[in-house]
C-alpha cells in the first residue's frame, strides 16, 4: 500500500480497502476510548494521538499494521508482545490474525500514565 499524505485520520483511514478500514476505525476507537484526552493528528504521514507530547501512533501496511508505542510501552509489555514482529519502538499486527485490541488498550493506558508522569508539555 502507498505512502498517504492525508491530512487527519479520517482521510487516512479511506485510503484502504474497506476490510482494513474496519481494523483502522476500530483501533483507533481502542486509543480514544484508552485516552480520550489524547488529540488525533497526522505526525510523519501516519495517524498518531497527542497527550503532554506523542503517545501512540499507528499505519497500515500491505500485510500488517504497524503500531508505535515507543520504546516504553514496548518494553512494559515485552511478554505479551513476544509473538509479534517488532522493534525497539514498534510492533507489527498481521493483517490476517486478529489484532489483539485488549493488549493494544493495555498499552495506550500504560503509555498514558508515562507521559503524564513526565509533567506538562507545551
Amino acid at each position: 500500500m502507498q505512502r498517504t499524505k492525508a491530512t487527519d485520520i479520517d482521510s487516512y483511514i479511506a485510503c484502504f480497502p474497506p476490510e482494513i478500514q474496519e481494523k483502522l476505525q476500530k483501533l483507533r476507537m481502542v486509543i480514544r476510548e484508552a485516552a480520550p484526552e489524547a488529540i488525533e493528528t497526522i505526525n510523519y504521514h501516519i495517524p498518531t494521538f497527542k497527550l503532554n507530547g506523542n503517545l501512540v501512533h499507528f499505519a497500515a501496511y500491505s500485510r500488517h499494521i504497524g503500531f508505535y508505542p515507543g520504546s516504553g510501552g514496548i518494553e512494559k509489555f515485552k511478554d505479551k508482545l513476544a509473538g509479534y514482529k517488532g522493534a525497539k519502538g514498534t510492533v507489527q499486527f498481521s493483517l490476517d490474525k486478529e489484532i489483539p485490541y485488549e493488549l493494544i488498550r493495555e498499552i495506550v493506558e500504560f503509555r498514558v500514565q508515562e507521559n503524564m508522569a513526565k509533567g506538562f508539555k507545551k
